[in-house]
C-alpha cells in the first residue's frame, strides 16, 4: 500500500469539518414563518362607502398625479429627492446592509500576512538578528449554524430597513401631498374672502348713497362698515397661514423657509383642491402585502427569530482551526531562501461553566423575538385602523360637501334676492347684512370640506400602501 502523505489527514480531516459546516449553515438557512395571530380581517367595515372604481389597482406610485395640480408632482418628486428624514433613513439602510456584510464575514476564514525582524546582542558576542515574514489563517467552522443565523439576522434586518425607508417615502410623499392640498385650500378661502369683500364694499356704497339721500340711518352705513372690516380681518389671517405652509413644504423639500414662494403662489388660487374618482380599496390581506411598515415589522421579527438560532447555538462546542506559513532567516536578504516554517492547530471550545449567561442570552432573544411579534401585530392593527378610519372619513366629508355646496347655492339665491329688494327698498338693512355673512361662512365652508374631502383622499392613498411599488423597490433596496 502506497503510503499516505502526512500532510494528507489534517487535508482530509479539514475537508470533512467544512463539509459538515457547509450542511449545518445550509440548514440554519430556512427562513421563519411570519409571526400567528393574524388580526387581518376579511373585508373592510366601512367598505361599502366607495365606489368600485379601479380597485387595487388605483392605488399607484404615482397616485399624486391623480389631483391635477401641476406643482404637486415635482413637488413630491423634490421632497422624495431631498428630504433630510429619507436622507437619514438612506444612510440607516446602509448601516444594516454594511452590517450584514460584517455578519456574513464570520463564515469565511480569515488571512493575515505578518513579519518581524530581532535583534540580540550578549556581553562579549556579536549582535544577532533574525528576520521573519508569514502568512496567518484562522477558520472558526459554523458547525451548529450560529455565524449563519447570524448572517439571516442582519439579512432580515437589512429588509427591514429597505422597507422602513419605503415607508417613510409613502409618509413624505403624503405629507407633501398634504401640505400642497391645505395651501390651496387656504388659497381658495382668502380668494372667497377677497370676493365677498368686494361684494360687500359695493354694498357699503350703496348704503352711503342711500343714506345721503335720507333713504336709511347711519345705522345701517355702520353695520355695512362692520361687515366690511371683519371680512376684512380675515384676509391676514388666512394670507399668514398660505405662507407658513408654503415654508413647511420648503423644509419637507430640503429648502431654506421661504424658497417656494415665488413657484406656489401661482395659479389660480380659487381654485379648490379637486379630489380624484373614489377608491375601491382591496381585502385588507392585500392591503397589508401592500404596506411597507407591515412588512418590515415581519423581517424585524424574522431578524429576531434568527437571533434566537444564533445565542442559543453559541451553548454548542465550537471548533476552529488555525495555521501559520512563513519563511526564517538570519539576514533580510536571505528570506527568498530562508528556513520554511509552518504550524496547523485545531481547538474545540466547549461551554461548561458560565453563571447561566447563555442561557440568559437565549431567553433574553427569545423575550425579543416575542416583543418583535407583538410589535409586528400592533402595526397589522394600526394599518387597519388607518384604512378604516381613512374609509369613514371619505363617507362622511362626501356628504357633508354635498350638503354645504346645496347650502351656497340656496345662501347665493338669497343674497342676490335680498340685494335686489334692499335697492327697491322692499327690505331693511338687515336682511342683506344677514345673507351676506351667511353667503360667506357657507363658501368658506365649502372650501374648506374640499380640501378635507382632497386630504381624505390622500390620507387613503398612504393608508392603502400607495406611493411604492412592492415588487421594483424591494428588489432595488435588498
Amino acid at each position: 500500500m502506497t503510503p499516505r502523505p502526512p500532510c494528507a489527514a489534517p487535508r482530509l480531516a479539514v475537508a470533512a469539518l467544512a463539509a459538515l459546516a457547509a450542511l449545518a449553515g445550509c440548514a440554519s438557512l430556512q427562513q421563519p414563518a411570519p409571526p400567528h395571530d393574524d388580526p387581518t380581517p376579511p373585508a373592510w367595515t366601512a367598505a361599502a362607502s366607495s365606489a368600485p372604481v379601479g380597485g387595487d389597482a388605483a392605488v399607484r406610485a404615482d397616485w399624486w398625479e391623480r389631483f391635477g395640480d401641476p406643482a404637486l408632482a415635482p413637488l413630491v418628486a423634490q421632497a422624495l429627492r431631498a428630504n433630510t428624514d429619507l436622507d437619514a433613513a438612506r444612510a440607516r439602510l446602509r448601516q444594516a446592509r454594511a452590517q450584514r456584510e460584517i455578519a456574513a464575514a464570520a463564515l469565511s476564514p480569515t488571512l493575515g500576512a505578518s513579519g518581524s525582524a530581532q535583534a540580540s546582542r550578549s556581553e562579549g558576542r556579536d549582535t544577532a538578528e533574525q528576520y521573519r515574514a508569514g502568512l496567518d489563517a484562522r477558520w472558526e467552522i459554523d458547525l451548529w449554524g450560529a455565524a449563519a443565523a447570524g448572517v439571516r439576522a442582519a439579512d432580515a434586518a437589512a429588509q427591514a430597513g429597505a422597507l422602513t425607508l419605503a415607508h417613510a417615502q409613502v409618509a413624505v410623499a403624503a405629507e407633501a401631498a398634504l401640505g400642497l392640498l391645505q395651501l390651496r385650500g387656504t388659497q381658495a378661502r382668502e380668494a372667497i374672502a377677497r370676493r365677498n369683500l368686494e361684494t360687500q364694499l359695493q354694498t357699503l356704497q350703496i348704503t352711503q348713497w342711500r343714506h345721503e339721500a335720507g333713504l336709511v340711518t347711519q345705522l345701517d352705513v355702520e353695520q355695512a362698515r362692520t361687515a366690511v372690516e371683519q371680512t376684512r380681518a380675515q384676509l391676514p389671517a388666512l394670507a399668514a397661514g398660505a405662507a407658513q405652509a408654503m415654508n413647511a413644504l420648503a423644509v419637507l423639500t430640503g429648502r431654506a423657509p421661504g424658497a417656494l414662494h415665488a413657484e406656489l403662489a401661482a395659479g389660480d388660487p380659487a381654485a379648490a383642491p379637486a379630489a380624484p374618482p373614489d377608491l375601491a380599496p382591496a381585502i385588507p390581506a392585500e392591503v397589508l402585502r401592500r404596506r411597507a411598515d407591515v412588512q418590515a415589522a415581519e423581517r424585524q421579527w424574522a431578524a429576531a427569530a434568527a437571533r434566537v438560532e444564533q445565542v442559543d447555538a453559541q451553548r454548542l462546542p465550537s471548533l476552529s482551526l488555525g495555521g501559520s506559513i512563513g519563511l526564517s532567516a538570519l539576514t533580510l536578504g536571505g528570506l527568498g531562501s530562508g528556513a520554511a516554517v509552518a504550524s496547523l492547530l485545531a481547538g474545540v471550545d466547549l461551554p461548561v461553566l458560565d453563571g447561566g449567561r447563555l442561557r440568559a442570552q437565549v431567553r433574553q432573544q427569545e423575550a425579543a423575538r416575542d416583543e418583535a411579534a407583538a410589535a409586528w401585530r400592533a402595526t397589522v392593527l394600526a394599518a387597519l385602523l388607518e384604512v378604516e378610519d381613512a374609509l369613514v372619513a371619505l363617507r362622511s366629508t362626501r356628504e357633508q360637501l354635498a350638503a354645504q355646496q346645496a347650502a351656497v347655492r340656496s345662501a347665493r339665491s338669497a343674497a342676490t334676492l335680498a340685494a335686489q329688494r334692499y335697492r327697491s327698498g322692499l327690505v331693511d338693512f338687515q336682511n342683506v347684512l344677514q345673507s351676506q355673512r351667511t353667503l360667506l361662512a357657507a363658501e368658506d365652508a365649502v372650501a374648506g370640506t374640499a380640501t378635507g374631502l382632497a386630504t381624505a383622499h390622500v390620507r387613503l392613498y398612504k393608508a392603502l400602501g400607495g406611493g411604492w411599488d412592492p415588487q421594483s423597490d424591494i428588489e432595488a433596496h435588498r
